[in-house]
């Protein structure tokens, strides 16, 4: 019986073209990370459920992935990586430098309905700094954001705001608010009387959040991100920016890209949630950035280009091919062997569609360097193409 080849709903693969354009953008990402002296952190994918449950809101219990396993655990996949990391710096709270800077890659479940930039399975990055309630700390998180999209050449603006100017909403019409850019401000209003506030009460409290002056908190913030020579043009107070899971406690933020709708990158300090874990509360700032939606808007704005294949160089079947391969990976230099018996213009066909730049023809006694971009080549000897290729 033929089995059908076919991925599940909202998840995917990818192919070396677009493995590449990823990996491409993850090694931008590690590069400004560490540059600002973050460390990388994985944990599992499967966490008890009981570490996860009760985290994100009701919506995020809803979307959660969660099963009894072989062993009759009650287990759940990694909903985010803001949890898991509350769950490790209180495992490991005496083998940790404070203030800890962290910053993970690694994939997230979520049984979304899919649609455009959202899947079931996909990549987060975050960065987070726990044991400090300065706000050096929460200019830093968000001016790491701002140096991460530049090195990504994407132009982007940050909305941020302050947990403290929604503190005498309930929860439930914070859910609401939080949905403003998307749904409108008449549906908003809306959905805040169907979960039982009164019309005029409702017009009245979106009224008097959207006059929300700058809190202290965030005045020095700003301050402090003057002082760091940030664009400050990229920088939007918004008092009505909300960000619907229940763990934030300060600052919050997302960030759009202009020409594009919707958050690539939010978050927030959330000062309590380690505390569940370890007993006492750990002052905690981060964000997680959309991997997949930031890639889909570097493509739709032409700000990632087609990137070449890993190899640079292949060199056509001959007996001499093996010995010459060595010597140029001796060199770093990343070298494929055409492993069957066939034509010349069969072997070049392949170097095209897999787009190596470079084809060493073995004709005899004779090396050819071919350029595939160019369409010119050269005879050299084996040590000028190592001086060109090197």
């Amino acid at each position: 019986m033929k089995i059908e080849p076919r991925t599940l709903k909202g998840f995917r693969d990818f192919l070396p073209k677009d493995a590449r354009k990823r990996n491409y953008v993850l090694e931008t990402l590690k590069r400004v990370f560490e540059s600002y002296g973050f460390e990388p952190l994985e944990t599992p994918a499967l966490e008890y459920e009981e570490i996860l449950t009760g985290k994100y809101g009701d919506e995020g219990d809803k979307l959660m992935y969660r099963f009894t396993d072989n062993g009759d655990r009650k287990v759940a996949m990694r909903y985010d990586q803001t949890v898991p990391l509350a769950r490790v710096v209180a495992q490991y709270q005496n083998e940790l430098p404070m203030p800890f800077k962290r910053y993970q890659i690694q994939n997230v479940w979520r049984a979304e309905n899919t649609q455009k930039g959202r899947y079931r399975e996909f990549v987060q990055c975050d960065a987070d700094i726990i044991g400090s309630s300065s706000p050096l700390a929460d200019a830093e998180i968000i001016k790491l954001v701002l140096t991460i999209y530049q090195a990504l050449n994407l132009d982007v603006t940050i909305k941020i705001n302050d947990r403290a100017n929604l503190a005498n909403l309930d929860k439930k019409y914070i859910a609401a608010i939080d949905k403003l850019e998307k749904i409108g401000e008449s549906a908003v209003l809306s959905e805040m009387v169907e979960k039982g506030m009164e019309d005029q009460d409702a017009k009245k409290a979106l009224q008097e959040l959207q006059s929300k002056p700058q809190t202290e908190t965030i005045a020095q913030i700003l301050k402090s991100l003057k002082q760091m020579r940030c664009d400050m043009s990229k920088i939007q107070y918004e008092p009505t920016l909300a960000r619907g899971l229940d763990y934030y406690t300060g600052v919050i933020f997302e960030t759009v890209a202009q020409g594009s709708t919707g958050s690539i990158c939010s978050g927030g300090r959330y000062d309590n949630l380690i505390g569940m874990f370890a007993g006492r509360d750990f002052p905690a700032v981060g964000f997680g950035l959309g991997f997949d939606r930031t890639i889909e808007v570097l493509e739709e704005q032409n700000k990632i280009l087609n990137l070449s294949s890993t190899t640079k160089v292949l060199i056509t079947n001959s007996g001499k091919a093996l010995e010459i391969a060595e010597k140029l990976r001796a060199e770093n230099i990343n070298t494929e062997v055409y492993l069957e018996d066939a034509t010349l213009e069969k072997q070049l066909k392949y170097a095209d569609k897999k787009q190596i730049p470079y084809v060493i023809i073995v004709d005899e006694e004779k090396l050819i360097l071919k350029d595939m971009e160019k369409r010119t080549q050269e005879e050299l000897t084996l040590d000028q193409i190592l001086k060109r290729l090197v």
